[in-house]
């Protein structure tokens, strides 16, 4: 009787992609449980032994920054929002940022709400890390600065960019925090670019 291979094993993560997996395990079930998500279950969820969890983060508040960190970095949309073509009509361009802003926002509001909501409060070094606006938005800004291109604007590019994000921001939470339906982003593009007014509307 033929003996069954022996099964191979994986190779090793560096202990930078090993913290990146466990980070991005922990992030659904942070938006689930808060806080209270257990070290446990978040073994399970990366595949891991939970003694691993502690081999790369000293403990669970360490992981609770990372995941954090991660819900703000906004390299992802960035790389979306600058594959845009600049060929494409202007309003097609911006509805295509406006989109990759919203996931930006929906995650990072959910992963600092579910923690708020369970009582998580921030160390001090974590809450000087964080204050002000975040980074990767200001990152965001800069690719959708970009995007309007040589169009002929009243203000400038990073201005409009700016107005633009608190478009969005304020549409999102009127969902959220005002019950109010929102537009969609084709929608909230055309009033940002054209006005609240109907046509003729001026003469009211």
């Amino acid at each position: 009787m033929s003996e069954e291979p022996r099964r191979r094993r994986a190779p090793a993560m560096s202990p930078e992609d090993r913290r990146e997996a466990i980070v991005q395990a922990t992030l659904p079930l942070v938006v689930k449980d808060g806080a209270n998500v257990t070290t446990s279950q978040i073994a399970a969820a990366a595949g891991i032994a939970e003694g691993t969890v502690f081999r790369v983060f000293k403990d669970k508040a360490e992981l609770l920054g990372a995941v954090i960190q991660r819900a703000l970095l906004a390299d992802d949309e960035v790389a979306r929002i600058e594959a845009v073509s600049t060929d494409l009509p202007i309003e097609q361009r911006l509805v295509e940022a406006t989109g990759t802003v919203t996931g930006y926002l929906d995650r990072m509001w959910s992963v600092m709400g579910a923690l708020r909501e369970s009582g998580y409060q921030p160390s001090q070094e974590d809450h000087e890390k964080h204050k002000g606006p975040p980074a990767g938005m200001q990152r965001v800004s800069n690719a959708i600065a970009e995007l309007f291109g040589d169009a002929d604007l009243r203000t400038s590019h990073e201005h409009a960019a700016r107005l633009l994000l608190g478009f969005v921001f304020t549409n999102r939470l009127q969902g959220k925090g005002f019950g109010e339906t929102t537009v969609e982003p084709a929608q909230l593009v055309e009033l940002f670019l054209h006005g609240a007014l109907k046509s003729g509307g001026a003469d009211v």
